[in-house]
Parts: structure tokens; C-alpha cells; sequence
């Protein structure tokens, strides 16, 4: 038997417990308009861009796997650069003039909405 006080011996224990409800949905269609360059640095993303009129558009979709027919759509239909996709997390992050990544995303919108029969968020902008 182990003689230690109880908040020692957990101390060494962790427990996670990590949730996943895929819902069919997008939850976040965000794009970031004019971003600063530092914050295209600080992501990773192609640091040779015209920044006039850039743009960074964010999405969250679940399933997560999704996350690759979004990309495929995103190129398909608008003159846009993939920056991230995650199978896993169900984020997608694509760079491009802001009316670009706006087309991209509504196109998106619009396959998941219509074809999918996701439940689907409005685009914003800042």
C-alpha cells in the first residue's frame, strides 16, 4: 500500500479528457482584412505577399476531415493560397486578395449549406 498523502500522489498523475461531438457544421467562416504583416510571419504563412490588399481567411469545420473537401473547394473556385489545413482539427487557413478568400469562402458556404446539408455560420469581416 502507498503510505503518501493523496495530493502527492496525484501530483504526478495527469488525466485528460478530450471531447469530440463532429456536428456537421461550420462554426467559423472569419476573414481578416489588411491583416499586419507581422501576423502573417508570426503563422507561418508565405511572408511574400502583396499586403495592400491581403487578406487571411479562417474556418473551423467538423467533422474535422472535412477540413480537406473545404481546401479543395477553396482553390477550385478563387485565385487563393492554401496556408493550413488540418485533418484533424477541422481548421482551414487560406491567404489571397480579400474579394478572393471572400469567393472562396462563400463558394464553400454555399457546397456545405446546399449540397452537404451542414449547418453553416455567416462570413465575417474585420
Amino acid at each position: 500500500m502507498n503510505n503518501l498523502p493523496k495530493d502527492m500522489e496525484m501530483k504526478d498523475k495527469m488525466r485528460i479528457v478530450q471531447e469530440l461531438v463532429p456536428g456537421r457544421q461550420i462554426t467559423i467562416l472569419h476573414i481578416i482584412a489588411n491583416p499586419d504583416p507581422i501576423l502573417y510571419q508570426k503563422m507561418g504563412l508565405d511572408p511574400k505577399l502583396d499586403y495592400t490588399h491581403a487578406a487571411i481567411g479562417v474556418l473551423t469545420v467538423s467533422p474535422a476531415e472535412t477540413a480537406v473537401i473545404t481546401a479543395d473547394i477553396a482553390m477550385k473556385n478563387a485565385n487563393v493560397d492554401l496556408g493550413f489545413v488540418d485533418r484533424f482539427s477541422g481548421t482551414l487557413i487560406i491567404t489571397g486578395r480579400v474579394s478572393e478568400v471572400e469567393s472562396a469562402f462563400n463558394a464553400i458556404a454555399d457546397y456545405f449549406r446546399d449540397k452537404l446539408h451542414f449547418a453553416v455560420c455567416d462570413v465575417t469581416k474585420t
